[in-house]
Parts: C-alpha cells; sequence; structure tokens
C-alpha cells in the first residue's frame, strides 16, 4: 500500500505489517472532510488488498482523535499532502446530496473499516466526536488515552449520527443505552466510555501509542487467516440466527482447519513450544 503524509493523515509501515495512520491536521482537531474521507477509503482498500499488512491503527495529533467533520474544510481551504483520489463533489447541497455525499462518501469510511478482514485499533489520544467517534466505533478495538473524551451529541446542532453512529452503539450498548446516550448527548471521559464498554482499555496518555504497539504486535503475530475469518463470524453472529451461524462458522472452518498455520499450531503444542504462524506472509515462502 501506498505511504506517506496524505491529505489529512500519514500512514507508515511498522514491524509485524503494522499501518500506523496518524490524523495530521491538530489545527483542526483532525477534522473530517470529503477530501480526507475519500482518501482514507482508498487507503483503507489497499491495506486490505496488500499481504505485508496486517494491522491497522488509528490516531490523532495534538489534543483530538478526531472533533468531526471540519466544515470549513468543505470549503476551498486546500490540505496539505499526497492526494489519493482526485477531487469531486462532496454533494450536501440539496436534500438527495446529502443523501448521496453521506451514502457515497462520509459513509463509506466506516464500511470500508467494517468490511475490513484484517483487525483495527483505535487508540484514542483525545476528543473524539461524531465522525471520529463513529470511526472508532467502526474500529474492532478501542485504546483510550486517561484524558480522552468521547460521544456524538449531533443532537446539540438538532443534527443526526448520519455515518452509522446509531447502530454501532446498539451493538455495544442495546437500545435503551443507545437512546439514553444520544438522547442526552452524552460525552464520555475515558474512564466512563470503559464501564460502558466502549473502549477496551484506559491507559496514561504518555503510554498509549506503545500500549497499541503491543496489541498490534500481539495480533499481527497471532494467525492471520483464522483470525480474519473469525473475525467476520463474530459479526456475522451479531445479526445471524443460530442455525446460520453454526453453518457459517463451519464454512469457514473448512478453510482455516487445512491451513498451514493450524498444522504449525498443532506441532507447536505437541513439541511445547510457542506457535510460529504467518509462514505463508515471509517473502521465501
Amino acid at each position: 500500500m501506498d505511504t506517506g503524509q496524505f491529505r489529512g493523515f500519514e500512514i507508515t509501515m511498522r514491524d509485524n505489517g503494522i499501518a500506523w495512520f496518524q490524523f495530521t491536521t491538530p489545527e483542526r482537531l483532525n477534522g473530517m472532510t470529503a477530501t480526507i474521507k475519500r482518501d482514507l477509503v482508498e487507503a483503507i482498500t489497499q491495506a486490505q488488498m496488500d499481504n505485508a499488512v496486517r494491522v491497522l491503527v488509528f490516531i490523532g495529533s495534538g489534543r483530538a482523535f478526531c472533533a468531526g467533520d471540519d466544515l470549513k474544510g468543505y470549503g476551498s481551504v486546500p490540505i496539505a499532502g499526497n492526494a489519493l483520489v482526485p477531487e469531486i463533489s462532496h454533494g450536501h447541497d440539496s436534500g438527495i446530496g446529502t443523501y448521496n455525499g453521506l451514502r457515497t462518501i462520509s459513509q463509506r469510511v466506516n464500511t470500508a473499516l467494517r468490511g475490513l478482514d484484517k483487525l483495527s485499533i483505535a487508540a484514542v489520544n483525545g476528543v473524539a466526536i461524531q465522525t471520529g467517534f463513529s470511526l472508532a466505533l467502526s474500529c474492532d478495538f478501542r485504546i483510550a488515552a486517561a484524558g480522552a473524551r468521547m460521544g456524538s451529541a449531533t443532537l446539540r446542532f438538532g443534527l443526526l449520527p448520519d455515518e452509522g453512529g446509531q447502530y454501532l452503539l446498539v451493538q455495544l450498548l442495546g437500545v435503551a443505552g443507545t437512546m439514553d446516550f444520544l438522547m442526552r448527548k452524552r460525552i464520555v471521559t475515558a474512564e466512563r466510555a470503559l464501564e460502558l464498554g466502549l473502549v477496551h482499555e484506559v491507559v496514561p496518555g504518555d503510554q498509549l501509542e506503545a500500549a497499541a504497539m503491543d496489541l498490534a504486535s500481539e495480533l499481527a503475530n497471532g494467525p492471520q487467516v483464522s483470525m480474519r475469518l473469525l473475525k467476520r463470524s463474530i459479526y456475522n453472529a451479531a445479526e445471524t440466527s443460530w442455525e446460520q451461524s453454526l453453518d457459517e462458522i463451519a464454512a469457514k472452518t473448512g478453510i482455516s482447519d487445512h491451513h498451514p498455520d493450524a498444522r504449525e499450531g498443532v506441532r507447536a503444542f505437541h513439541e511445547k513450544r510457542q506457535a510460529k504462524f504467518n509462514a505463508w506472509l515471509t517473502p521465501d515462502a
């Protein structure tokens, strides 16, 4: 996948196939624009198709993870960085334009993340509101800095959580919890987010990057094929019946049981050693 400085974010490749996405407009609290979102979708798509990438990490810079949409940036304000896709209209010039803009651009970021077979981590370093909050919820794992705050709070402006926030919250909080969270415009601390189950871990701010790297390395060293199949099966299980879930994971097991990683796992167990997965990903495999 392409690495470097793009419009609104930077991508670097770290050890063990960890693609590190850092938002780079702290002066705008890493606010999103249609341009940034389209480049993010392209970068996530490239990561999905690149065998060198195993795990994606998203983190902000400055005092925000991402504080929502940068409304000023939807105009003609240029954003520094290389372009991954060409400029197009962001829509939102009429009712149908807003519908098209959401479906075609804004919602595509979270759809791309949810559809990604590889595991993703949101390292929430600071404020995560609206777009930034839903992006974090779309990742598979969330680690928050102790000083972070997060929420949707779109009703403060008479707006809706239009990038899938209501769906993601229902999965994590249930209907009653989501009703309270959204209708009462909650913006919660990292510690309260942990209590609610919105994040998996809270760490001191100066330890966030190390904690994210530790988790990313752990995930990257696991059996990638089985983990990617299991990720999809877990999300499917949230929306299918018992019988459908059994059939779905049986079909995936037909792949994982016959993969070299499974043979290595069994050998390592008998030999009483740590398994060394992912030989198929090494250059000389």
